[in-house]
């Protein structure tokens, strides 16, 4: 979530992008899978920054 913060205003207008309060996006200790793409399209980062958990592959 570091990089997510870092590339966004606040989470206040990440939360307005993606239709949630900034309640739910604060509660996020890693952007849930199924948020992935849009947090990714919002924020210009590649999913394997915002997840790298999920890509393991793109470690090696």
């Amino acid at each position: 979530m570091d990089a997510v913060r870092e590339a966004v205003p606040s989470l206040a207008s990440l939360a307005r992008h993606l239709g949630v309060t900034r309640g739910a996006v604060a509660q996020w200790e890693r952007v849930p899978a199924e948020r992935l793409g849009e947090v990714s399209r919002i924020t210009g980062l590649n999913a394997t920054v915002i997840r790298p958990d999920l890509f393991p592959e793109a470690a090696e």
